[in-house]
């Protein structure tokens, strides 16, 4: 894929020789490590949008409600009603 948009950041000189370092680490360029840091928040962050995350206990609860008998009375009333509305 061809590398042509720009994205320009600005930090502190203790952040950019603590990102430098980092790649150094790495062995790859600034660019390579700021890029790749970028990409991984990214793909984090859309993850989380995409999925709902609970506690396992609520979870399970969540599951066994599905199997559990509900009357619905609000439900049953506003059913039970005359429409007010006719379909022609």
């Amino acid at each position: 894929m061809s590398k042509t948009e720009r994205i320009e950041l600005r930090v502190s000189a203790e952040d950019k020789d603590a990102i430098a370092a980092a790649a150094t680490m790495e062995q790859v360029t600034t660019t390579e490590f700021v890029r790749h840091a970028v990409l991984d928040r990214t793909r984090h962050v859309q993850a989380r949008s995409d999925r709902t995350l609970m506690p396992a206990e609520q979870f399970d609860a969540l599951v066994a409600s599905l199997d559990m008998v509900d009357d619905a009375p609000n439900l049953a009333r506003a059913f039970a009603r005359q429409r007010r509305f006719v379909q022609r």
